[in-house]
């Protein structure tokens, strides 16, 4: 079981608090004969369409001297992620939660950005002061 992110009880709390049930704190991904694991898997009732709605949440802190070797990682991370989700026909939506003042910052570059948009890549931004998000970005 890989280490838990510096940021990982942050971005539980703010899911609790933005109405989110965590139904696995450290989720494994299965596909054929490997297994990845994943920080968070959370659900919420969506009213309006009388259903449930899950996500798997990757958290990353960018703490390292270089944010690009950093994005570098965490870009792999979700791509595997993401293929295992789709290749189990799992429904889930993936996300990848990000520290607000780097998602303000490293992630506004343009080469970052194409690279976002590229991958379709989802994000919850959250303020780990206040252990709430800030957004919620869907490509």
């Amino acid at each position: 079981m890989p280490a838990k992110d510096i940021y990982h009880d942050v971005v539980k709390n703010a899911l609790i608090k933005d109405g989110w049930t965590i139904l696995a704190d450290s989720y494994t991904l299965e596909y054929e004969d490997d297994n990845l694991y994943a920080d968070l898997l959370a659900e919420k009732t969506l009213l309006a369409e009388q259903q449930n709605r899950r996500i798997v949440v990757e958290i990353k802190s960018f703490i390292n001297p270089s944010p690009m070797k950093d994005f570098q990682n965490a870009l792999g991370q979700y791509l595997l992620y993401r293929d295992f989700l789709e290749l189990s026909h799992k429904d889930y939506e993936l996300y990848l939660a990000i520290k607000n003042s780097v998602f303000n910052t490293f992630f506004q570059r343009k080469s970052i950005q194409a690279v976002i948009q590229r991958h379709q890549m989802n994000f919850i931004v959250f303020n780990d002061k206040k252990e709430e998000i800030t957004s919620w970005i869907k490509s």
